[in-house]
């Protein structure tokens, strides 16, 4: 799994959770949408992005007690440790919304850190609260292998060209050789780890009106160190990460 990361961007790790922890995300989750409801006629993605107070979140209570921190740490070079998230992303995707994404993106552009910095981070980590079993049903695309050519363009360019959005438009995401797209397959329970410069961009839902929504509970992950290396760590894309 640690060869599949490194050459491909993105592992799905299976039956890291299980089905009571699996039932009390979606339990978290429904009780942020109640909070946050969705129109009646809305379809397509939906997201809530809480941030994580000194008093703590029920989202960053299921981060720890599902392990998926000391998961992404195996992943990690071994004198790294990984820091608890700020905040989570919850990322819903409701039937019918028959969307193919006509590129990526990465993340953490549009905005920034306050202090001007790119939002660059280690890992995306994504807990699968439904089943993506089968294409076309809220996956997330991704293009295999890119996370690689857009460190070497970020080496040829240098590491600030991640500030210069309108050298990525459209996405952000620069002009490399994408290569062709998968779509991550995998049950409920499964927690996917993705590299930070992989291309990726979310995928429609061909699901029948009425039919369950997708749900997925997103994380990203700074490595111990991260934000004072981050020039290295964009244009060296394997340098925090174990062999």
């Amino acid at each position: 799994m640690r060869t599949a990361f490194r050459q491909q961007g993105f592992v799905v790790i299976p039956n890291v959770l299980s089905g009571e922890e699996i039932a009390a995300g979606r339990e978290i989750v429904s009780a942020m949408l109640e909070q946050q409801p969705v129109a009646d006629d809305h379809v397509g993605p939906y997201f809530l992005w809480p941030r994580f107070t000194p008093q703590g979140h029920p989202l960053l209570d299921f981060y720890r007690e599902t392990g998926i921190g000391e998961l992404a740490r195996q992943l990690l070079r071994t004198d790294l440790a990984v820091r608890d998230p700020d905040f989570a992303q919850v990322a819903t995707t409701i039937p019918p919304w028959p969307h193919r994404p006509g590129g990526p993106h990465v993340d953490g552009l549009t905005p920034g850190e306050p202090d001007g910095r790119p939002g660059t981070f280690s890992l995306l980590a994504g807990a699968w609260l439904t089943d993506h079993n089968r294409q076309h049903r809220g996956n997330l695309w991704i293009w295999p292998g890119t996370h690689l050519r857009f460190g070497q363009y970020l080496a040829e360019h240098g590491a600030d060209a991640l500030t210069r959005i309108d050298e990525m438009n459209p996405g952000p995401y620069p002009k490399i050789e994408l290569g062709e797209p998968t779509q991550a397959l995998g049950s409920a329970g499964s927690v996917l780890f993705a590299h930070y410069l992989l291309a990726h961009n979310i995928g429609g839902h061909d699901g029948a009106t009425g039919e369950g929504r997708r749900e997925t509970v997103y994380y990203r992950l700074h490595a111990s160190g991260h934000r004072e290396r981050w020039r290295e760590a964009v244009t060296n894309p394997l340098a925090e990460f174990r062999p």
